[in-house]
């Protein structure tokens, strides 16, 4: 079962104020943070001294270092889709959740100048950001869409691949967000995301901890119902590949409200949330019967 906070709209204006507020923050020239306590170093990059379990060390030097600064302390994500999903020249990218824009800036790379990456976020502040580090980098095969996962505003089957960085875990409706992708990817098309996931069960008492961190844990689907709701979208080959696994000190880190029962919560929570790089297939259309005995 998922670690939900709630599926109505107060969940929702919760994770835009989060994020509108870290967008702001980033601009004024500061770390972006929605994952965790105040002290928490969301956003941060190899060797700028950051201790956040989940944010941090996401991105080669390499990766970064020709991207606008403030595309990567925008970074809220749980890990690098980008350098997972097998991207190809000339082919469309969807970025859910796109943020500052660092997964689509780096996809754009990837898929060239024949090809074409779209970023959808539905938060102003982020849309903002991202447009602004589109036009440092120079990137002119990248547009930025203002949206909701849950209803993609794409045509069917216009685009290859869909990528996502610790966002579908925020959605109340995960099910309309993998029925939403499944209608976007062409036949064949690939989704290939990095979220946080559950392993096994959470105890109450975390879990209520967790609801507090909206920004990376709240909502985490568990792997096994993670893979049934793609199957009942209808993708195939559904897989779910740990990337980093979340112990005893990074538990304490997520529960750094948790008051005196600190200890105790961690432990229980010590090795069943981790990072995850989850990957499915739309089926390639049957092609329509010739008639012939080989149809047949």
């Amino acid at each position: 079962m998922s670690i939900e906070t709630t599926v109505d709209g107060s969940l929702t204006a919760t994770v835009k104020e989060k994020y509108g507020e870290a967008a702001k923050r980033v601009l004024a020239g500061q770390a972006g943070s929605c994952c965790g306590p105040a002290s928490c170093g969301c956003g941060s990059v190899p060797g700028d001294g950051s201790t956040d379990p989940i944010t941090s060390n996401l991105y080669s030097t390499d990766q970064t270092a020709s991207l606008p600064g403030d595309a990567v302390l925008a970074s809220l994500g749980c890990g690098n889709p980008t350098a997972l999903a097998e991207l190809r020249e000339g082919e469309v990218v969807l970025d859910l959740g796109s943020g500052g824009g660092i997964d689509v800036l780096l996809s754009a790379r990837r898929v060239g100048p024949t090809g074409r990456v779209y970023g959808l976020d539905m938060t102003d502040e982020m849309l903002m950001l991202a447009r602004a580090n589109a036009a440092k980098a120079g990137a002119t095969n990248v547009e930025f869409l203002r949206g909701n996962i849950e209803e993609i505003p794409l045509p069917d089957a216009s685009v290859d691949v869909i990528i996502s960085n610790c966002v579908i875990n925020l959605s109340g409706d995960k099910g309309r967000v993998l029925r939403e992708a499944f209608r976007v990817l062409k036949p064949g098309g690939r989704f290939a995301v990095s979220d946080v996931v559950v392993r096994g069960e959470i105890p109450a008492a975390a879990r209520k901890s967790m609801e507090l961190w909206v920004g990376c844990v709240a909502g985490a689907l568990e792997e096994q119902e993670f893979i049934r709701l793609l199957t009942e979208a209808g993708f195939e080959g559904a897989s779910i590949e740990p990337t980093r696994i979340y112990e005893f000190e990074d538990a304490r880190a997520f529960l750094g409200a948790a008051g005196e029962e600190l200890e105790v919560l961690a432990r229980d929570m010590s090795g069943c949330v981790m990072g995850a790089f989850v990957r499915a297939t739309k089926p390639v259309a049957a092609k329509p019967c010739c008639g012939s005995e080989c149809c047949a």
